[in-house]
């Protein structure tokens, strides 16, 4: 589990209970008029966009990605790849196993390519490459999906405001109309504040998160297919360690001298 992920909604949780029990009448926000407007209309018009089932998969890839993802460790990474690379390059017996224990499924399934030795280099990188670009886009369909339900809720807390108000003024006729003005449009913009909270607080996040995720996403499938690639020229490991390191900021690189074995064979 992604505790960061989860300690931010907290975060997000507790500075809107905050604003609610500082106003000082928490009994003005529990308004189901204007929940099920900004809920439910949300949920409609997500559902009209992208279809009923597409939704739960929104759920889906929110809790794989944002809940249980984690942050990527390049420095890792490297390093199995020059691990990985040298056992192939010497024809390890141990390879396949290193292959299947790995968890990375991209990486997984690139080596077994490799080791099926059924596509020449040129193919074999042409086709990680189209994998690459094809996971990142799906990836970033996903987050425009979050990104577009998020404009929802504040369109419907609108609307929620916008009905109370013509209720208001149908009554501001009526004996003693004008003392309904201050207690009808504060209950009337108890549904903006329910729509801008959760486009701000969740939806629009999210789709940040997601996009974050996917472009870090790709940066790890590029350095093992450049991995591959190297691994498939003989490349020793601190030319591949060097070669992957221009991927990265001097902050995330490998420092492959800090390796047991490595700088002393350099």
């Amino acid at each position: 589990m992604n505790l960061k992920s989860i300690g931010a909604f907290l975060l997000a949780g507790i500075v809107l209970g905050f604003g609610i029990f500082s106003s000082g009448n928490v009994d003005i926000f529990v308004n189901q008029h204007a929940i099920l407007i900004v809920v439910g209309g949300t949920v409609a018009a997500s559902a009209i966009s992208f279809q009923i089932d597409r939704i739960f998969v929104l759920f889906k890839v929110f809790f794989k990605r944002v809940i249980q993802g984690r942050k990527l460790d390049y420095v890792k990474l490297i390093q199995e790849l020059m691990v990985i690379g040298e056992a192939y390059r010497k024809k390890s017996p141990g390879l396949e196993k290193m292959i299947n224990d790995n968890s990375d499924h991209f990486l997984k399934e690139a080596f077994l390519l490799l080791q099926e030795e059924l596509l020449e280099e040129d193919v074999l990188i042409r086709i990680l490459r189209t994998r690459v670009s094809t996971n990142f886009q799906r990836q970033m369909e996903e987050m425009n999906k979050f990104r577009t339900v998020g404009k929802y809720p504040p369109a419907f807390g609108l609307m929620g405001t916008t009905l109370s108000m013509i209720s208001l003024l149908q009554k501001l006729g009526q004996p003693g109309g004008q003392k309904l003005i201050g207690p009808s449009m504060a209950v009337g913009l108890v549904a903006t504040f329910f729509g801008l909270a959760l486009s701000n607080l969740v939806f629009n996040p999210v789709s940040e998160n997601l996009q974050d995720s996917a472009k870090e996403n790709r940066l790890k499938n590029l350095i093992i297919v450049e991995g591959i690639q190297l691994i498939l020229q003989g490349t020793s490991p601190i030319i591949l360690a060097e070669e992957l390191n221009s991927f990265l900021i001097p902050s995330e690189r490998i420092d492959w001298k800090k390796i047991d074995g490595l700088g002393k064979a350099a």
